[in-house]
């Protein structure tokens, strides 16, 4: 994306949210929204004001001056996307792994509606791309502290994908500290504790091999990112939803049998979380409950089971129950 065409992209945004907030913008929402200076919020309001001659100041109760634009000035500006609709699938998707269905399915609604609404012409057009996002884009592990990623990343990686295009980068190691560069053929990304990229290493073996050098990096340490003029052939057979399918979180390892026995004080709240879609429970006569689930990622178990504390006995494998401390501490509340 040129700097010309970045800041167009952001003052037709900017047009958007004038019009859709009824209380008006102030500059310091416009700082926010687009993490911006004051000094550059002012030429962004001023540039809408002069293409806009309808847009105004709305009078409010606090000193701060807002504004607006009346009617439907913007319209023709609002156009959706692929990755509207694609933002609004993955936000549904966070619901149901919340348990929050009926919230998921209103979301899901609104998307419906959405597609009701659009030109069949439009929508041909947009669905190869929502094809190719939709099968690029996954959900892992329970969220957490908020990764610090420039929306531009994410921008330049989805047209990346959609275009099958190689992109290259300055990787940052997470021991070493050094930052190397990466080209890579991008094929998703992966949204959890930790937002990951899902990528072929360029020099991998060539797709459909024994070799197919899946590698995941780490959003927050990409930096200098570039999209190349160089394309690639996407494997048809790859899936990410089936390539992580046998992990706990997001690292790859060989799937194993994991069993853990949570106390009959827990029971009851272990009995709301799905750790697994592989997992099956089990009720003990104690009033403990055991579950079992196939899954690799053994790390990130560890992880998740101290937030549990001395209610969880890791029953297998061995291999997890050594990355655990003899003696798990007693927190004063269970997750």
């Amino acid at each position: 994306m040129s700097l010309r065409y970045g800041r167009a992209d952001r003052l037709i945004q900017l047009a958007l949210e004038m019009q859709a907030a009824r209380g008006g913008m102030t500059l310091s929402d416009i700082e926010e929204r687009f993490e911006v200076s004051r000094r550059t919020a002012i030429r962004m309001r001023d540039a809408v004001i002069a293409a806009f001659p309808q847009a105004d100041q709305v009078p409010s109760n606090d000193r701060a001056k807002r504004w607006r634009l009346a009617g439907n000035v913007t319209q023709p500006l609002g156009g959706i996307t692929a990755d509207d609709l694609t933002s609004l699938d993955n936000a549904a998707s966070i619901l149901v792994r919340e348990n929050l269905l009926d919230q998921a399915d209103e979301l899901r609604g609104v998307a419906s509606k959405i597609r009701a609404t659009l030109a069949a012409e439009l929508m041909r057009k947009i669905d190869p791309d929502l094809g190719a996002l939709a099968e690029a884009e996954g959900i892992a592990m329970r969220p957490g502290p908020r990764p610090a990623i420039a929306s531009s990343l994410f921008a330049t990686m989805r047209t990346a994908i959609k275009s099958c295009r190689k992109v290259s980068f300055s990787y940052r190691g997470r021991m070493n500290g050094k930052d190397d560069i990466r080209t890579v053929r991008p094929l998703g990304f992966l949204y959890g504790h930790r937002h990951y990229l899902v990528a072929l290493k360029d020099e991998a073996a060539e797709p459909g091999s024994d070799n197919p050098g899946v590698r995941f990096f780490s959003l927050p340490q990409i930096s200098k990112l570039r999209l190349l003029p160089e394309s690639f052939d996407r494997d048809p057979e790859f899936n990410l939803a089936q390539f992580v399918a046998h992990s706990f979180g997001v690292y790859e390892e060989a799937p194993v049998d994991v069993v853990w026995r949570f106390s009959a004080e827990a029971a009851p709240i272990a009995r709301q979380f799905q750790f697994h879609q592989s997992q099956a429970l089990e009720a003990c006569d104690d009033g403990s409950l055991i579950v079992r689930f196939h899954a690799g990622g053994l790390l990130e178990m560890a992880w998740h089971l101290m937030t549990w504390g001395r209610h969880v006995e890791v029953l297998a494998p061995v291999a997890l129950r050594n990355l655990l401390p003899e003696t798990m501490p007693d927190w004063p509340a269970l997750p």
